[in-house]
């Protein structure tokens, strides 16, 4: 599921048309906290696959993997619009209404240092679940 999801933030991250330095990193830090290796992640950036069926996660592992996918739209400081529209068809690839991406990413930083209660932005979530 790891992989899966890295896959994704990889996709996000190159939807602007470049990978910025502060992305990768936030893509290495989930890595190297999952025991996936460096050259894992470089195999992943030069050659992204296709994404796969997301129905098979859990609620938690759902919210978690919306919530990495907004974080990482943040990481560089820019918002693109391309974006927007990537996590949006995420979070309906995982079961959320699209308004879910806005709702949430007025309270998740950019900064995975600086974590928002991700209970309350569980629960926030819920109600966006289609």
């Amino acid at each position: 599921m790891i992989k899966d999801q890295l896959n994704i933030l990889v996709k996000l991250a190159a939807s602007d048309g470049m990978i910025a330095d502060k992305e990768l990193r936030l893509i290495r830090t989930i890595a190297e906290a999952n025991d996936i290796s460096s050259k894992d992640i470089d195999e992943l950036v030069k050659n992204p696959k296709p994404i796969a069926n997301l129905e098979y996660l859990s609620q938690d592992q759902k919210f978690e993997f919306l919530y990495n996918v907004i974080q990482l739209m943040k990481a560089d400081g820019q918002v693109f619009k391309s974006e927007i529209v990537f996590c949006e068809d995420m979070a309906e690839r995982l079961g959320y209404n699209r308004k879910v991406v806005a709702e949430l990413s007025s309270k998740i930083y950019s900064d995975p240092t600086i974590t928002a209660d991700r209970n309350s932005l569980k629960e926030k979530a819920q109600s966006f679940v289609r």
